[in-house]
């Protein structure tokens, strides 16, 4: 340090704006050029053991500091560091020159001691966010102040950002006597703000600053005056205010306190924006990443990686467009009266001449380059539970290596490998570490085949903290959490979904747990909708076992003895429900009969093929009787119909049964919703005419009184259909029953529908059909001459 800065005394105060470029800039050339002796940076000081690990050649950020505490793991802080944060600027600086670096903050055993109870445990609260650190923002509480955009509004901005930019982050800050301004600048407008408005919703911050002092003064009479501070800006005029410390510790007594542990965890750029829910203070880091990283030219070089990342989406983006786009930028920025082009200008510039005034490729920008989908590493030798160490080690040998931008991940269970990917991940989310999330698989039905949707965000460190009670390994914790959770659970449905993760995870120890906990739980359950909604779950589970080898056979056991009971109950539970009740077993009939289906193919054990014929029984009942409501016995008669069980002649003699006039509208209404409502039922329509005249038939007689009343539930019911069955649909009845229903011979046909087409109307089509395949040659006079074989044969040709 020089002479003069020892005579003017005191330490060296770094006021920055958290994840600055041009404070960390800043900061870097102050600390070249004062070289002090010691640095203290705003922090958790349970954090100094960790700090060598900054060191460490595997660390790159963005990287958080992840306290929790030890008896309630939920209960935790984050202190997000990105390579252009001041802090981490300071922290690097400091291992480099080998100058002792520590945290002031206020100790993290208080900040999550404070945590409120209204908030939620498993939500953990990012510490640098605009909030009060470690906990939940309080709605009684007047609105904090926001010192940038106070200073913005002085300035006349009515945009803090893009006042901050102008007067901060495009500063070079590569001399002392440039460094040193702005923190001068800073520190003297936030003295003013701080005499305007007080602490106005900083409850805590004079307890931090208190403790900040603290340490302040004990690293003075350790290192002297040649000391270093890189602290919020808010906090520099409480540094420099003359206080006791018998003042600052009367703060600091009877605080409260939990035992916390503290490490690095992976950080994401999405979490540092503010749109990410935890914020940071920036919307835009992958902008101030570049502005920090660039060495000169940012906007040329920021628009040039535009046109890369367009490129690479095959959109046409040439050196010219970059050079105009550019030059936008520039001239928009002496338009608005800024020192160089902003975020705003480039983007402006993007949209005009990169994207020609699209937002669609414009939104692709802002995702991956405005924001960012960076994602931090962190040393092994990082502190860890075991658990964590257990899942990094899953995740190399599964290659599965976590990702901060969605991917979907295919995999084929037949394979050793993907096998064990599915096995992690089904077993993760047993754990309540939703990594990933099951999608529908595209282009195969089969067992073998799982889709996932993977994105690791930062706050499954805590939920893999929390986890951690239940095992060391995570084959080990999703086992005791599964034995745990059949003994709390108390509905059957959530057992049955239970048993089915259990064969999906691989997880032979916990399913004899699960079972006994199954068992009881059906042998006590007597309502058959829940036994229904059980049933799907024990019978994918028997089909799941298929691929994956696991012993099902106490699992086939519980579930032929949930369908017997639901064939004794369901005929005698079916009866005199109203309309919402019996829409809602319908669902538990159409559940049953897939599940029935799948539990014993054909040629399976006898016993197999006897729940098959009893359940057609039970269909068989509830058809005839009148006390079922329509929608399920419609719904009976169709299942039969499909399964070949009954014969088209006398599904349409029920049909018509139910049709005839003598049955109340609504009823005939809800019984043709059972039967062509849902999949396919369209489609049984269209190929079977017979059925669609009685329908026609029926719906033409209804009276309008009454066709008000049913009108509902038929629009519901084919509104369901494909726009193309609907079309065809239409076609048939627009038939209508004209003179081909008196032609000789049509006394057999169902009225309003012909068996073959209108020779008139197709024929009338077929000039337009010569004019597109380039067949007119002029004789669109002669078309009357010609007959449609003609044509159909002039096509041919």
């Amino acid at each position: 340090m020089s002479d003069a800065a020892r005579r003017r005394g005191g330490p060296l105060l770094l006021g920055v704006r958290h994840h600055g470029p041009g404070s960390a800039r800043a900061v870097r050339a102050v600390l070249r050029a004062r070289r002090p002796k010691a640095v203290l940076i705003e922090g958790p000081p349970e954090a100094d053991a960790l700090i060598p690990l900054a060191a460490d050649p595997l660390m790159r950020p963005p990287v958080a500091l992840l306290a929790h505490a030890v008896d309630e793991p939920g209960r935790s802080a984050f202190w997000p560091l990105a390579d252009f944060s001041p802090e981490w600027v300071a922290l690097r600086w400091a291992l480099e020159h080998g100058v002792p670096a520590r945290f002031i903050d206020l100790p993290a055993a208080h900040t999550l001691a404070w945590q409120t109870e209204q908030e939620t445990p498993a939500a953990p609260v990012d510490a640098d966010a605009p909030r009060a650190e470690g906990g939940a923002p309080d709605a009684g509480r007047r609105l904090r102040v926001d010192p940038v955009a106070a200073l913005a509004e002085a300035a006349g901005y009515d945009d803090p950002e893009r006042w901050w930019e102008d007067v901060v982050e495009h500063r070079s800050g590569t001399e002392e006597r440039d460094a040193l301004a702005p923190f001068t600048a800073v520190a003297e407008a936030m003295a003013v703000l701080r005499e305007t408005y007080g602490t106005t919703g900083r409850d805590r911050d004079p307890v931090r600053e208190a403790h900040m002092r603290l340490r302040l003064r004990a690293a003075q009479r350790e290192f002297g005056e040649d000391v270093a501070v890189v602290c919020g800006a808010w906090h520099v005029p409480a540094l420099r205010a003359r206080s006791t410390v018998a003042a600052d510790r009367e703060l600091l007594k009877g605080l409260p306190k939990v035992r916390t542990d503290m490490t690095w965890v992976p950080w994401t750029n999405r979490r540092l924006a503010r749109s990410s829910g935890y914020g940071a203070g920036i919307d835009s880091p992958g902008w101030y990443g570049h502005l920090f990283r660039a060495p000169d030219r940012p906007v040329e070089r920021w628009l040039t990686k535009v046109a890369g990342l367009l490129r690479e989406e095959d959109r046409i983006v040439s050196s010219a467009h970059v050079i105009e786009a550019v030059r936008l930028a520039e001239t928009l920025a002496v338009m608005r009266g800024r020192p160089v082009p902003g975020l705003g200008e480039t983007t402006d510039a993007v949209r005009a001449v990169l994207c020609e005034g699209s937002d669609v490729p414009l939104a692709l920008v802002h995702d991956r380059l405005v924001v960012g989908d960076a994602l931090g590493e962190v040393p092994e030798t990082a502190p860890a539970v075991p658990l964590q160490r257990d899942l990094a080690r899953e995740q190399r040998r599964l290659r599965l290596k976590p990702e901060a931008l969605e991917r979907e991940l295919e995999l084929d269970l037949r394979k050793e490998t993907d096998a064990g990917r599915s096995l992690l991940l089904h077993r993760l989310r047993l754990l309540g570490i939703g990594w990933g999330e099951q999608a529908q698989s595209r282009g195969s039905t089969g067992t073998f085949r799982e889709t996932w949707r993977l994105r690791w965000e930062p706050e499954l460190s805590v939920r893999i903290a929390e986890a951690g009670v239940w095992g060391t390994t995570v084959e080990g914790a999703a086992t005791a959490r599964a034995e745990a959770d059949a003994g709390r659970a108390t509905a059957l449905a959530d057992v049955t979904a239970l048993a089915e993760l259990c064969l999906l995870a691989g997880l032979p120890d916990a399913l004899p747990v699960v079972m006994r906990a199954l068992a009881d739980r059906a042998a006590l359950d007597t309502d058959v909708g829940r036994l229904a909604q059980a049933l799907p779950a024990l019978v994918r589970s028997l089909r799941y076992g298929d691929v994956r080898g696991t012993d099902t056979r106490a699992l086939a056991e519980v579930a032929a003895g949930l369908a017997e009971r639901i064939f004794v109950g369901l005929p005698p539970a079916c009866a005199a429900l109203d309309a919402d009740a019996a829409d809602e077993m319908r669902g538990h009939v159409d559940a049953v009969h897939t599940a029935v289906g799948l539990l014993a193919e054909p040629g399976d054990a006898p016993g197999g093929r006897g729940l098959r014929d009893r359940w057609r029984t039970v269909l068989r009942t509830l058809s005839g009787r009148d006390t079922v409501p329509g929608v399920l016995r419609g719904r009976a008669v169709r299942i039969l119909l499909d399964e070949g069980e009954l014969e088209p002649a006398e599904a349409a003699r029920l049909m018509g049964l139910v049709l005839s006039p003598g049955t109340p509208p609504a009823t005939a209404a809800a019984w043709v919703e059972g039967f062509v409502g849902g999949g396919g039922g369209g489609m049984l329509l269209v190929h079977d005419e017979r059925l669609l005249g009685l329908v026609d038939t029926w719906l033409t007689g209804v009276p309008p009184d009454a066709f008000t009343d049913v009108l509902p539930l038929l629009r519901r019911t084919f509104s369901a259909y494909d726009a193309g069955v609907r079309r065809t649909i239409g076609e048939l009845v627009r038939r209508g029953p004209g003179r081909r229903a008196e032609a000789p011979g049509a006394a057999g046909r169902t009225p309003g529908f012909a068996a073959e087409a209108d020779e008139e109307r197709a024929a009338a089509v077929l000039p337009v059909l010569r004019l597109l395949l380039g067949l007119d040659d002029g004789t669109a006079d002669r078309t009357a001459d010609r007959t449609p074989d003609d044509d159909l044969t002039g096509v041919g040709r």
